[in-house]
């Protein structure tokens, strides 16, 4: 994959975000999106030979769309100023997300506001065995590569069904349960991105399975 001609790519597309000016540059879009989805098909082959309940999830299944929903967020520019994308992306799980871009790139995974009846399964898991899923977020390796939880909206009460005495009430106010690895131009640039990618998957990988375990039952 080449990384360069991606952030050029997105580079103009921000001095240019404009449909007319996408529809004058679909080949070079498609040169550089093609070359990321390969990039992720291999990507994808490399984390299923390391996890043995991985998803499979080839890159065109995995890809987000460029396009902004205008629908819901009129104010923003058409296209965004990133490629992203899910990996390890079974149903109602918590995937691991890639984001490319120019202003922010990431490693990240959890569940990003989930619907009501997600949280109230994840909120139950903590309820049932909080102790464990405390032991996996302030592990300090994991401290390291992501600095804890995301800090995102939360309760200012307990929710309902739990007391403000619970142990573990501070993590039960959360609605966001997902974490994040920043990565930049330079890291990404590097030969050995793809190892980096491992690593942080690999750590993240009991934070995500023990989430993924509270949706399930």
């Amino acid at each position: 994959m080449n990384f360069k001609e991606l952030f050029a790519f997105l580079r103009d597309l921000e001095r240019n975000n404009s449909k007319e000016w996408m529809d004058d540059n679909r080949k070079r879009y498609h040169k550089v999106r093609d070359g990321y989805i390969s990039w992720l098909d291999d990507l994808n082959s490399i984390l299923e030979s390391i996890d043995k309940e991985y998803y499979s999830t080839p890159g065109k299944k995995g890809i987000n769309r460029i396009n902004n929903n205008l629908m819901f967020h009129p104010n923003k520019p058409v296209y965004k100023d990133h490629f992203g994308a899910g990996l390890d992306k079974a149903p109602n799980t918590a995937d691991f997300y890639i984001q490319i871009g120019i202003h922010e790139s990431m490693l990240a995974g959890g569940f990003w506001r989930p619907d009501s009846k997600t949280l109230q399964s994840i909120r139950d898991g903590i309820d049932y065995d909080g102790e464990e899923f405390k032991k996996i977020i302030h592990k300090k390796s994991f401290q390291d590569t992501f600095g804890g939880l995301v800090e995102d909206q939360k309760l200012k009460m307990a929710p309902k069904g739990f007391g403000q005495d619970h142990p573990h009430l501070d993590l039960l106010k959360n609605k966001t349960f997902a974490v994040i690895h920043p990565i930049n131009e330079k890291e990404i640039l590097q030969d050995n991105f793809k190892e980096k990618i491992v690593e942080v998957y690999k750590e993240m990988l009991p934070f995500r399975r023990y989430l993924n375990k509270t949706v399930s039952v």
